[in-house]
């Protein structure tokens, strides 16, 4: 049995953080919540000292408000900073960080730049005075319909050659916690865990299902930018997890009925 610990997270109220904040106070932990709305902020410093003092370990969750790669990387890496000089300061012993598969193998394309900007943050933690341990996740089932979205004109959904292995934010909360929870600080070493979905999903055939659910838009459609440098790795296996990689159900189209069973009110 882990050692009860008091845990803070970051992101706290955001797609991962609001479940992982839940699955460890029923481990028994004390969870200590990291987000704007509980008058701490990752970016300014504001409060974020007196969150973690006494914290033993920190999960950062937190995501940056836009997908450029300029700011994106300005937010990982100045939250990254923050969270390690407050956390020195407050006697963190460990951070645990997640990212994502494959992030290490994009330029900065026209979707690329996040991932070129979640490097950088795994690079800072892994440089600052703080242990850190990073576990690389798939794309959320809950990104598509965000990405839907984001790519609707009209009555049409643009999106982009995509192959991943979609996972649920739950389902990998719940790896993440089993690593907050540990007490050891992991080989430095050892290759990056991650978790992904149960089997490798087009992004226009997930969109589509969830697009026929909402009842809009109309069609969608893939698209492929030529001049994207990371257009092969989108469409190819750029995105999809190793062989070592811990596969998490449910699948994208079990996810969504399920989904459909919570808003309906069925079981």
């Amino acid at each position: 049995m882990n050692a009860q610990q008091k845990i803070a997270v970051t992101g706290a109220t955001g797609r991962l953080g609001s479940h992982l904040v839940e699955l460890l106070g029923s481990s028994g932990h004390e969870v200590v919540s990291i987000s704007r709305s509980d008058g701490v902020d990752v970016i300014t410093g504001e409060g974020l000292e007196d969150a973690l003092a006494g914290v033993d370990t920190v999960v950062d969750t937190a995501t940056g408000p836009s997908p450029d790669k300029d700011a994106a990387t300005q937010f990982f890496v100045t939250a990254a900073r923050n969270i390690q000089l407050a956390g020195e300061q407050g006697g963190v012993r460990r951070i645990v960080v997640v990212s994502i598969i494959g992030c290490d193998r994009f330029t900065g394309g026209t979707y690329g730049g996040y991932y070129v900007a979640k490097v950088a943050q795994e690079r800072t933690h892994l440089d600052g005075p703080i242990p850190a341990q990073i576990l690389r996740a798939a794309q959320f089932h809950e990104f598509v319909g965000q990405l839907l979205d984001w790519s609707t004109q009209g009555d049409v959904a643009y999106v982009p050659e995509m192959r991943t292995q979609l996972v649920a934010a739950r389902s990998v909360a719940k790896a993440v916690a089993d690593l907050a929870m540990r007490s050891d600080v992991s080989d430095p070493a050892a290759p990056i865990p991650e978790i992904a979905g149960p089997r490798v999903e087009t992004l226009v055939d997930v969109a589509g299902l969830l697009a026929a659910r909402r009842g809009s838009p109309a069609e969608v459609e893939e698209i492929n930018d030529p001049d994207d440098p990371d257009r092969d790795l989108l469409a190819g296996d750029g995105l999809l997890p190793g062989p070592h990689a811990k596969l998490a159900g449910p699948t994208f189209e079990e996810w969504l009925r399920a989904q459909a069973r919570v808003a309906t009110g069925s079981r």
